[in-house]
């Protein structure tokens, strides 16, 4: 793990842009494709903003959400509805995204499918992670059931994962899927999250989470 200090959040939203675009390249000139998951919530937006302007083959770009909530695809919590709007547009539209949510089935239901993308995607060419103060990543919160499932080495790509503390049930790529990356970037903002991510670092994934996706992640950091 290396972490970068940043002296406010717009250079570090430019800069991880740009490493971004640069991993992406770097894997495009050695493969056909190459595929990019990344957060939702209010962090990656202006990450977004600058990436999807950057010159690369985005035709052959397959982008994922790390993990979706199970909610219609044009609802304000959608992740879905955050990568079209602030990700796929301009250049970056040509892109090819790969759904989770499929409207009027539970997640269970459909967890097979949505594996059926990812596994061909595997390892991922890149990741843009988040992290909350408790030291949860994508959907893997502490203590929610299937957590265990969800950090074991053999996982399959996706779980199904319902916290207490959420309205509605997730999906969220598993650890192995997350860890097992070519390049993470991870971004945390303040000084709540850069004392939560030094915590992790002393505690077992199943208490913190993030622990299972750091070993060989960049993290960026702003106030």
């Amino acid at each position: 793990m290396n972490i970068i200090d940043y002296p406010d959040q717009e250079i570090l939203a430019i800069d991880v842009a740009k490493r971004i675009a640069e991993d992406l390249e770097t894997h495009l000139l050695h493969h056909d494709s190459a595929s990019l998951a990344v957060a939702g919530g209010t962090t990656p937006g202006p990450i977004f903003d600058d990436l999807c302007a950057a010159a690369l083959d985005w035709d052959r770009v397959h982008v994922m959400a790390s993990d979706e909530r199970w909610v219609p695809s044009d609802s304000d919590r959608s992740n879905a509805r955050l990568i079209r709007n602030r990700l796929l547009t301009g250049p970056a539209a040509a892109a090819r995204f790969l759904p989770f949510y499929v409207p009027g089935r539970p997640p269970e239901e459909v967890l097979a499918e949505a594996e059926a993308l990812i596994i061909p995607e595997l390892p991922l060419s890149v990741v843009l992670l988040g992290m909350g103060e408790d030291m949860h990543t994508a959907s893997l919160f502490p203590g929610v059931a299937g957590l265990e499932a969800a950090l074991a080495r053999d996982a399959t790509p996706l779980a199904v994962l319902r916290p207490e503390s959420q309205p509605e049930a997730r999906v969220s790529l598993t650890a192995a899927a997350l860890n097992g990356a070519l390049c993470k970037h991870l971004v945390i903002f303040g000084a709540a999250k850069r004392e939560a991510l030094e915590r992790a670092l002393s505690l077992p994934p199943e208490e913190a989470p993030i622990q299972a996706v750091l070993s060989g992640a960049e993290v960026h950091w702003a106030p």
